[in-house]
């Protein structure tokens, strides 16, 4: 009896060390990285809000916006991989101050459009100048928390991307309001003002940030063995691959397969997000209005990023999870196509929003069940950039649909066939990982 009474009572004492150890990592590290994230989405986006002015200033067409918007992703999916490698190599903090500085430049410099290819060409740097940050964060994460903690982490983290919408909307809508500052149009002070925080944190990123947990003087030496026992334990308990050769890694089935799985949620996100501006707009409100409505489906997407990615972990569960919100959002997003009433094509679309976001950190929780060290910044990475790809064919393909029929309609009902295709390739991802690794 006394036997049962200590091993109940260690079980309890390390229950508490780990909701400790975890709440110390997430407040220490979450909000900053979280900072960063939102900087950087906001400066991906508010080329959104530009468009409103911006198009008719330099001779856009909306088939040349949707091309521009979306070629971001052809320089992010061509840098990804290197990027990450060199983070491996260099460091996190070092890596994220760089690309916190060439981002920022890019986007002030986005300002200087002049016409469709100095748009193009300047989406494009951007992407290769972010490129790495997300994968990059995500591989750094890896090295802090356990695996059964990493959905509900993950979650915390992409509210960064909600919460920039949320802070843009209103911004942009403000600024593109005014008569613009130092002789530039609105749209000019709009991708200005959004570049300078990203420059301007790159000091405090490389003073902040502790590489590992050996480098994080607020944690005890007890502290850092567990979280050491515990990311061991992982890669016992995972079998997880270290290839000899990272590179390898660009090869296994198993990081295709979840490419594909994810590409429908960056080509959702981004097919909405950059053409939601005209959406609104198309409702008969001002710029300012269009600002906060636009803010809107972000507060849905903060409540599904917070509720389930936790319900996943707790119930150990990340397939079904995946499934039905990938099918929830293919039918809202479907209805809000079919429907007439703006009312009810705004409410569709929040909802879809909430499962959007909230199925991303559960498919990032993924990888970690077959990936470790440098193979694991290789293979997120490869995810990453594979899958954001569809934040290139999202919003071109919104922008030839609408240049074809005149209407956005036909261009949700395209976002709502990716995401049902992510229902289906769910299962086949299960039974792939589920599978002896090769």
């Amino acid at each position: 009896m006394n036997d049962t009474h200590a091993g109940i009572a260690r079980e309890v004492a390390e229950e508490r060390d780990e909701r400790r150890i975890i709440g110390m990592l997430t407040r220490k590290l979450i909000p900053f990285l979280a900072l960063i994230y939102v900087v950087a989405y906001i400066d991906r986006t508010v080329v959104g809000f530009a468009k409103l002015h911006m198009n008719a200033a330099v001779g856009l067409s909306d088939a040349a916006y949707g091309l521009g918007a979306g070629v971001f992703f052809i320089g992010y999916f061509l840098c990804e991989v290197p990027s990450n490698l060199a983070l491996d190599r260099f460091g996190a903090r070092v890596w994220f101050a760089r690309i916190m500085v060439t981002w920022g430049v890019i986007t002030m410099a986005m300002a200087l459009t002049r016409g469709p290819l100095s748009f193009y060409a300047l989406r494009f740097l951007l992407g290769a100048a972010e490129a790495g940050l997300y994968p990059g964060i995500l591989y750094f994460l890896t090295r802090w928390f356990p695996l059964r903690q990493r959905a509900r982490i993950i979650g915390l983290l992409v509210l960064a991307q909600p919460i920039s919408g949320i802070i843009a909307g209103p911004l942009a809508g403000w600024l593109l309001s005014t008569e613009g500052a130092f002789g530039m149009s609105n749209w000019q002070t709009l991708f200005v003002v959004s570049g300078l925080p990203a420059v301007l944190l790159a000091w405090p990123t490389l003073r902040v940030l502790p590489e590992t947990p050996a480098d994080a003087k607020w944690l005890s030496p007890a502290d850092r063995r567990w979280i050491s026992r515990e990311l061991a334990a992982d890669d016992a308990a995972h079998k997880l691959k270290r290839h000899g050769n990272p590179l390898a890694a660009l090869k296994d089935r198993r990081v295709l397969l979840l490419a594909l799985l994810f590409l429908p949620f960056p080509l959702s996100i981004y097919g909405l997000s950059l053409w939601l501006p005209t959406i609104i707009k198309s409702f008969g409100v001002s710029d300012s209005t269009t600002g906060l409505l636009f803010a809107v489906p972000y507060l849905f997407a903060i409540v599904g990023l917070i509720t389930v990615p936790r319900h996943s972990d707790s119930r150990g569960e990340r397939y079904w999870h995946i499934a039905a919100l990938s099918a929830f959002a293919a039918l809202t997003l479907a209805a809000s196509a079919w429907s007439h009433n703006a009312t009810m094509q705004f409410l569709f679309i929040c909802l879809s929003a909430f499962a959007i976001y909230a199925a991303q950190p559960i498919v990032w929780s993924l990888p970690g069940q077959f990936l470790s060290g440098a193979s694991a910044a290789v293979g997120i990475a490869t995810i990453n950039s594979l899958a954001n790809l569809g934040g290139y064919l999202g919003p071109y393909g919104i922008g030839l649909i609408k240049d074809a029929t005149g209407s956005l309609a036909a261009g949700l009902y395209f976002l709502a066939a990716m995401l049902v295709v992510a229902v289906a390739v769910t299962f086949v991802v299960r039974v792939a990982l589920a599978k002896p690794s090769p």
